[in-house]
């Protein structure tokens, strides 16, 4: 509950920055425009958001036949959650991690690297799968797809302010409304992408805690997904040591790495500000705090089924 609130609650703030932005930039009118570009993107975001997702990763739906054992995870896990199972992908790669994706729980689909299936054990698998349809289940799916393009729709207006002040003035013929309008300009183009990805990172991070926390509940037990998470965070750590010539080829591209239960993009340093996930250890000190609880309402249900 407290994380679909905080979610609402930077939804506005970043409609409400698209809408002042165009309003700084054109007046009511360019509140209005700024709106509507908003909203076709976002119907644009609802639509294809999940192919795109797929596409850009390199992901390439399996068949039954291809990943017999895959399928029969996903599918039991799929049924614990009360949701349709989703399509089921694999991404040739030696990293390992995984996505979910689709705008709805009917059209949910979920990829898995080749590197994870090497990595984990059959349990850990159960914990990662189980947080990417916790993810599908609570629509954060479509929630990040919509957050991305209102961010890509900041950036945009950004750009028209930039260019506005090179080829328009920004701000009219009036010196003092000039001077002002200038202000406003840089601060549009430097401040407004910066907020606007600082919004979008705090509504990633709530909904990996939401996810976490319902992927354990599906599989019954926090312990396989947070020894997963320590898994893939002891591999990224092992990977960014390794001289560059060494790493292993695991190409990612910046518009899906949100996706990712890992964040496939690490840094240190003020980089850290901009994570797409919280930092993994936290995770995993809250899963572990729910073991207590989940232990008493799995006693509770056999109590009451006896």
């Amino acid at each position: 509950m407290q994380s679909t609130l905080k979610t609402t609650l930077l939804f506005a703030l970043l409609t409400g920055l698209v809408v002042a932005i165009g309003g700084a930039l054109g007046g009511t009118g360019g509140m209005l425009i700024a709106f509507i570009m908003a909203a076709l993107m976002n119907m644009g975001a609802w639509w294809f958001s999940d192919s795109i997702a797929l596409r850009f990763s390199g992901a390439k739906e399996v068949s039954e036949t291809e990943a017999p054992d895959l399928h029969h995870l996903v599918a039991d896990l799929a049924r614990r959650a009360g949701i349709p199972k989703p399509r089921v992908y694999l991404i040739d790669s030696p990293m390992p991690n995984a996505f979910a994706t689709g705008r709805s729980p009917e059209k949910g689909a979920v990829a898995v690297t080749g590197g994870l299936l090497t990595l984990l054990t059959r349990d850990e698998l159960a914990g990662v799968v189980a947080h990417e349809l916790a993810h599908i289940q609570n629509r954060d799916t479509l929630v990040s797809s919509v957050a991305a393009t209102l961010a890509g729709v900041v950036g945009m207006l950004a750009d028209m302010a930039m260019w506005g002040m090179l080829f328009g003035g920004f701000g009219g013929d009036d010196e003092d409304e000039g001077g002002a309008g200038i202000v406003g300009g840089l601060l549009t183009i430097i401040l407004a992408p910066l907020i606007a990805l600082l919004i979008q990172l705090g509504i990633s991070r709530a909904r990996e805690f939401g996810a976490d926390e319902g992927g354990a509940l599906i599989v019954g037990d926090p312990e396989p997904l947070a020894q997963a998470l320590e898994k893939l965070e002891s591999w990224s750590q092992q990977r960014a040591a390794l001289p560059p010539q060494m790493q292993p080829q695991t190409a990612v591209n910046p518009g899906t790495a949100h996706l990712y239960i890992v964040n496939p993009l690490t840094g240190g340093g003020l980089l850290g500000l901009f994570r797409t996930h919280p930092p993994t250890a936290e995770r995993v000190a809250r899963l572990r705090a729910l073991t207590p609880a989940l232990r008493w309402q799995s006693g509770r249900q056999q109590r009451v089924s006896g």
